[in-house]
């Protein structure tokens, strides 16, 4: 691994070198990656568009996510400014580098969003902030060019297996009856975390962080976001989000679903209405919860609780809000 750090911090150094005044447009073109965009992205998307992708964009989005942060764990590498002060910060991360979280959730989103539209200008469009979102990781500092790499493989990867596992999934599902539904992504959703938990357990025995990836990364102006590579909340979180949205989505669909059409006016309302009640299950549970948290498994557990109401709320809570509202229909 010797040498690609090495080749990849001269190409870091070489790209750094152009300036400063990139910075800024890079770290608007990475936010486009972030979950937080996507946390904002998404129920546009399903409330306001076109619910069918938005619900494959969830899923890639989820299951991307998930197998990123197993990875991580997995390869457990550092980020270049850990291992350089050629490598100047830009931007901070506390997890693991390899592979790119941005670049594989980017290549999954941006490829299903492709995908399924299936327009000319969309594609390019797609392709173009796939590229951008990777070479903006590579420009802050964060990632290596085989971090990135990595992680534009691994989305493909994700995006192509669900693709082609859709249809025969779609059919078994819809011979299930709506109890063994939810037991079924209530079990994928604690797979989810198992797939992390295996590393993560070997990394708490086996692994202890290098002083010297501590002291690059203070040396790089990192002191609030120091290096905690070896850690399960992310696995928890995106479990819960799964179940949440998922189940939601299977409850509300039992019951004849909803359509997106209508005014403007009405799609800009749920929108405002559904994004403040995210805020505040996203957001203000986190407050309440941290305040719970006696120990790290209930801390756990009550990220699981609030990542799984959020994602009820987008799938379910808000259209059934909206459609008591009449500011959404009920499918015909």
């Amino acid at each position: 691994m010797e040498v690609f750090f090495e080749s990849g911090i001269t190409f870091l150094h070489s790209i750094q070198a152009l300036g400063t005044g990139l910075v800024l447009p890079m770290k608007a073109i990475t936010f486009l990656g972030s979950e937080e965009f996507f946390l904002l992205i998404l129920p546009a998307l399903y409330w306001c568009l076109d619910s069918a992708l938005g619900f494959r964009v969830a899923l890639v989005l989820l299951l991307g996510s998930s197998l990123n942060g197993a990875l991580k764990l997995a390869f457990h590498a550092p980020r270049p400014y850990w291992v350089s002060d050629q490598v100047k910060a830009f931007a901070t991360e506390t997890s693991f580098g390899m592979p790119s979280g941005h670049a594989q959730v980017a290549s999954g989103v941006w490829g299903m969003i492709a995908a399924t539209v299936r327009r000319g200008w969309l594609f390019f469009v797609c392709l173009s902030l796939i590229v951008l979102i990777g070479f903006s990781r590579m420009l802050l500092g964060v990632h290596f060019p085989h971090d990135v790499i990595f992680g534009w493989l691994f989305g493909a990867i994700t995006l192509a297996v669900i693709l082609l596992l859709w249809k025969p999934i779609e059919t078994y599902i819809k011979e299930q009856t709506l109890g063994n539904r939810i037991l079924i992504v209530l079990g994928v959703s604690f797979v989810l975390i198992l797939v992390e938990l295996v590393p993560y357990l070997w990394l708490r025995v086996n692994f202890s962080l290098p002083e010297a990836w501590l002291n690059n990364a203070i040396s790089a102006g990192a002191v609030g976001e120091l290096p905690n590579p070896v850690s399960l909340e992310g696995a928890w979180s995106n479990a819960g989000a799964f179940f949440g949205l998922m189940a939601g989505f299977i409850w509300l669909h039992q019951r004849g679903g909803f359509e997106v059409g209508g005014k403007w006016g009405q799609r800009l309302a749920r929108y405002l209405v559904g994004l403040i009640g995210v805020l505040l299950l996203w957001r203000g549970l986190s407050v309440l919860f941290s305040l719970l948290a006696f120990n790290e498994l209930i801390a756990f557990l009550l990220r699981y609780l609030r990542y799984a109401l959020t994602g009820f709320w987008i799938s379910a809570g808000a259209p059934l809000l909206f459609m008591q509202l009449k500011w959404m229909q009920p499918s015909q």
